[in-house]
């Protein structure tokens, strides 16, 4: 029963700062591209050495080797298709961790599958299969070792940065100061009330009386005349 390779899905869209945002150092960015570089060699090299096999003429039943054929199929669609796109996805965001464990993950199930077709060929096959094959092994096994090593490292330093940005967040809190509490003021006391104006008495019209006055003037003026 041929064992199945995990196969990545599309690309993701990720920053070529670090997957987060962050800047990447010279350093690790050179450390990966060496990785890469070591594994697209040993990707190459892996699937020339499988095209080289001649499983049906290995000395084992028809079972077997159609299991066999069935692996190598498998590995070579892995090596073709999934890993490049893992190694793709991980030069645009060299320190992203997902893609890195992914790319840990893949390893690990190539290193399984290319391990059960080294050893057939060692059992079933020519001795110069088995070696190219074994070589082939050794560098995934390196490759996935300095993988391990890298989750390692970058696990630890985005964990000291976590915590280097909480501290700073404290801090900038500490720094803000704290608003005083608003006082209200209650007024409860009712103002004196103000005396009500007294309405003065209307004003006779000024006409009326003008006229009486002229009236008195005439009679005094003008006295009756004796009989």
């Amino acid at each position: 029963m041929a064992v199945a390779l995990g196969q990545s899905g599309p690309a993701a869209s990720v920053s070529r700062s670090g997957g987060q945002g962050s800047p990447v150092s010279y350093a690790s960015v050179t450390q990966l591209n060496a990785m890469l570089s070591q594994l697209e060699a040993a990707s190459k090299n892996t699937q020339a050495d499988l095209v080289r096999l001649r499983i049906e003429r290995w000395k084992a039943d028809g079972a077997y080797k159609k299991q066999e054929l069935g692996n190598v199929d498998s590995i070579a669609r892995n090596l073709q298709g999934a890993l490049p796109e893992i190694i793709a996805q991980l030069r645009s965001a060299p320190e992203d961790l997902p893609t890195t464990f992914k790319l840990y993950r893949n390893l690990d199930a190539l290193y399984d599958v290319l391990s059960s077709v080294a050893e057939g060929a060692g059992a079933f096959g020519p001795k110069d299969d088995l070696q190219a094959l074994s070589n082939d092994l050794s560098t995934f096994e390196g490759t996935r070792k300095q993988l391990a090593e890298r989750i390692e490292s970058l696990s630890s330093a985005k964990e000291a940065e976590i915590v280097r940005l909480r501290t700073d967040l404290k801090t900038a809190q500490a720094m803000i100061p704290a608003e005083p509490p608003k006082k209200i003021v209650v007024d409860d006391t009712e103002p004196p009330k103000k005396p009500a104006k007294k309405k003065a008495p209307a004003k006779k019209p000024a006409t009326a009386d003008a006229s009486k006055a002229g009236g008195a003037g005439q009679q005094q003026q003008n006295p009756p005349k004796p009989q």
